[in-house]
């Protein structure tokens, strides 16, 4: 589970780097590139990479291609006719003959951007579709003036119809408003746009699935396997059916490509078992099939030896508002050594910090498992993990697995580092802390306390606990996501105030727990408000979570003020008066919350989140709002990635050099050239 930033006329990417004249040093690096709507793009730099041994650079290169392959997939995934509307965009993009120099097509290109960041019309954080900042009919002359040739017409249909039915899916505010709903009281898949199911209800699904799983129970053992994973659920003529997503199934055409480069990739690997682990996942692309995937998954997180790792395949629920359905991703990475010690301490230590927890020990591991932590260089970004990435990732999702055979836990250093250059002196501290003092400690103590957090949330909070023996891993459904992301936070803030921090040498001095708790509670009751439109209510997991615990605390601690709201003027702020009491709290809600997953309470998890997580204070938000934009700061950010260039010799690959495009727009056109795999439909 993650923790949540081409050169038009050649073809080629554009990147400085392409004259070493021009290649910038890296104390010049240039890590913020441009921003538009509520967006920035930036570029994350892969230190050590050319040092790394020529086998592993290879690897490393056949790797990133197949995370490339799969670009296409997440598009269609986040809704059906994503692919047509990107593609319809694009031609606009290289074919349009008239005036580029006008307002209209510079809003025209904003849309186009955005709907490149978010994998499709509707925004990747809040799932809202947004809309061209132009006029139909502009949008329309803009299609007209572009020429008719190679448009994604479905079969049979007229260019003038496809161009009509294109405008008013993208223009009409009544056509999939929603990208994931997770409104309480509707029917949450007839309310999402998100491509997972196909004329089928709320009720339809839950009940298709619920059969298997009895099913699955009367064969003796209770199947383990994460049903629903990697299909698409369809009904046709009243029969309820699944399409597996596999070669010969759906997106076989992308996932043909990945299996082409992982198979290149697999003559690269360091040891046997890394490369029987890619044969593995090759296989399960093959057939689908899952137990293969929970086969492969297994020894991916028993392999913890090699220096390149990568994921790769259907993994994260977030975009299924039932919180089956996964979308496709991938990342590439190696170790950074350095970094990686401070994380080999805290999964070291993972026993004593379970034996610690505040919970019900029937819900604590007795014997903590396979917990392997370690820092990673980003090395390429694919799927739902690009543009917008995660900071740290702890992997595999299946309890079972966790339990038995334990999670692989990483920090993405790079990346957190590239949002930390790109925020320099932007003004959004000062701002937003209560005084001086907050300032000071954030600025002296918040890099190592946000690492250090994220180590914890991915290393230990995500692998934590167990299930009581009868309950399914999916009884909290729609609330599931949320709920386990504020549990893993929770696990995070109560250890990082812990005397065996200190123990650890981790870090020397209580300002860095407190630097975490300020930016938490800091985030969760006011400045995440910057990234909800008003009038909204929260819906993204990792939002709801983080006002859960933060709105949670503030009401059960004020009787004691242990935190407060207070006025500077017109402006608001939080500041917590009782560090000790907000960890007591930060414990006693994780044992809550604890106990919910252990249990399946579907009904106590609904309240915490409904009562806590989703409703937001009218007020506050208009003010934050206000504050925020005289800052001119895009709230969320994604990246460009680096060009893997082979350099051959003889027809072989003799060198892998890295490159780091600076233009977003000739990336994103030079993927859609290149790795552009699916039809326009599915």
């Amino acid at each position: 589970m993650p923790v949540f930033l081409f050169n038009i006329m050649t073809g080629n990417p554009a990147t400085r780097a392409d004259n070493p004249e021009n290649a910038e040093k890296p104390e010049d690096f240039r890590f913020l590139l441009e921003q538009f709507a509520d967006l920035k793009i930036m570029r994350y730099q892969v230190p050590g990479f050319s040092s790394l041994p020529n086998r592993q650079k290879i690897f490393i290169y056949y790797l990133s291609q197949a995370a490339l392959s799969g670009r296409d997939i997440i598009y269609d995934q986040n809704y059906r006719y994503n692919l047509a509307i990107r593609r319809t965009l694009e031609h606009i993009v290289l074919n349009y003959k008239g005036d580029r120099n006008n307002p209209d097509f510079d809003a025209f290109m904003v849309y186009v951007k955005r709907v490149w960041f978010s994998n499709g019309i509707h925004h990747h954080h809040s799932k809202d579709k947004f809309f061209p900042e132009i006029k139909r009919e502009t949008f329309l002359e803009f299609l007209n003036d572009s020429g008719r040739e190679g448009l994604p017409l479905k079969q049979g249909q007229s260019a003038e119809a496809f161009c009509s039915e294109i405008a008013e899916i993208i223009f009409s505010p009544d056509i999939a408003p929603k990208g994931v709903c997770q409104e309480n009281g509707k029917d949450l898949l007839t309310h999402s746009a998100v491509n997972f199911y196909e004329g089928i209800t709320e009720t339809e699904a839950l009940d298709y699935y619920k059969k298997l799983n009895e099913q699955a129970a009367a064969e003796d053992s209770p199947s383990r396997v994460s049903f629903g994973l990697n299909s698409k659920l369809v009904k046709s003529d009243g029969r309820i059916s699944e399409i597996p997503c596999r070669i010969g199934g759906l997106y076989s055409e992308a996932l043909e490509r990945i299996v082409y480069w992982l198979g290149l990739a697999a003559d690269y690997t360091e040891n046997s078992v890394q490369q029987e682990t890619i044969e593995t996942l090759i296989s399960y692309y093959k057939t689908g099939d899952l137990k293969t995937w929970d086969k492969y998954n297994v020894m991916w997180v028993n392999n913890t030896e090699t220096h390149v790792d990568f994921i790769s395949g259907f993994i994260e629920n977030y975009s299924d508002p039932l919180g089956l359905k996964a979308t496709w991703e991938s990342l590439v990475s190696f170790k950074d050594m350095e970094a990686s010690k401070r994380a080999g301490i805290i999964s070291a230590n993972a026993q004593w910090f379970e034996d610690h927890s505040p919970v019900d020990p029937r819900f604590r591991k007795k014997e903590v498992r396979g917990v392997s932590a370690r820092a990673i260089v980003a090395a390429q970004l694919g799927g739902d993990c690009y543009p917008a990435s995660p900071i740290g990732i702890n992997l595999p999702n299946a309890d079972w697995i966790r339990k038995e055979h334990g999670s692989k836990s990483v920090t993405i250093e790079n990346i957190t580092l590239a949002h930390e250059k790109a925020a320099l002196g932007n003004g959004m501290l000062e701002e937003f802390a209560f005084d001086e003092k907050e300032v000071q400690l954030a600025k002296e103590f918040g890099s190592l306390a946000g690492s250090l957090h994220t180590d914890l949330h991915e290393c230990l909070g995500h692998g934590s606990g167990q299930l009581l023996p009868d309950t399914q891993g999916d009884a909290l459904k729609n609330y599931g996501s949320p709920l386990e992301e504020a549990r893993a936070d929770l696990f995070a803030l109560y250890f990082i105030a812990d005397p065996k921090m200190m123990e650890l040498q981790l870090f020397e001095q209580e300002d860095v727990y407190k630097a975490a708790y300020n930016a938490y509670i800091r985030n969760g009751l006011i400045t995440q408000l910057t990234r909800i439109r008003i009038g909204n209510n929260i819906e993204q997991a990792h939002m709801r979570s983080r006002q859960l615990i933060a709105s949670w605390c503030y009401h059960k601690g004020k009787q004691k003020n242990v935190i407060e709201f207070l006025k500077n003027g017109s402006r608001t702020f939080v500041k917590i008066n009782d560090y000790n009491g907000l960890r007591i709290l930060f414990g006693e809600l994780l044992a809550l919350i604890q106990r919910i997953k252990s249990t399946g309470d579907y009904e106590a998890g609904r309240d915490l989140i409904e009562n806590y997580g989703v409703k937001v204070n009218p007020e506050l938000h208009r003010e934050v709002i206000d504050r925020f934009s005289a800052l001119n700061i895009a709230p969320y950010g994604g990246f460009i990635n680096p060009v893997y260039v082979p350099v051959m010799h003889d027809s072989e690959i003799a060198d892998v050099v890295v490159e780091y495009p600076e233009n977003f727009t000739a990336q994103m056109l030079h993927y859609s050239a290149n790795y552009s795999f699916l039809p326009d439909y599915n």
